[in-house]
């Protein structure tokens, strides 16, 4: 169930690969979070920067060799990441802009969070970095909006939530 924000800042969620992206699905990130939150003042939950707020140290260093050298201790790890960031969508999103690649089709978190989105109502910008033929029509069904690339996507962000 959503709780209502105390906070009158609309809350994005930065959806995408991040196991599988080159560069851990921070570059992206990084350049719309700084706009989402310089730009229009909303918050950010980057998933990137958030990931590891989760973890001890000795976590931090070797949870993804545990994914093959010791699985019953990473999926301790990830549950709790699973945990924080559903929670995270759930209740205190008021939308997600997930970008959709080829990175993206490997991985699992993402298509989740779309999916948990949908079933909350919780806005989808789809923001596409392969063409529409090669997204799965679950995604597309999940999506509000389907932008091209991001400056579309700005564009329309920039008309929807100006700073008045």
């Amino acid at each position: 169930m959503r709780k209502q924000h105390t906070e009158h800042l609309p809350t994005a969620y930065l959806s995408g690969a991040i196991e599988h992206a080159p560069d851990g699905g921070k570059g992206w990130r990084n350049t719309l979070g700084d706009f989402l939150t310089h730009t229009l003042g909303h918050r950010v939950f980057d998933p990137t920067t958030e990931e590891f707020d989760v973890l001890t140290d000795e976590e931090k260093r070797f949870f993804r060799e545990w994914k093959v050298e010791d699985t019953e201790r990473f999926v301790r790890v990830v549950r709790r990441i699973l945990d924080r960031d559903i929670t995270f969508l759930q209740e205190q999103t008021d939308y997600v802009i997930c970008y959709w690649d080829k990175h993206v089709m490997r991985g699992g978190g993402t298509h989740g969070e779309l999916t948990v989105a949908y079933v909350n109502k919780i806005t989808v910008y789809l923001v596409l970095g392969v063409p529409l033929q090669d997204v799965s029509g679950w995604i597309i069904g999940c999506a509000t909006r389907i932008f091209t690339d991001f400056s579309a996507l700005e564009e329309f962000l920039l008309q929807t939530y100006q700073k008045k």
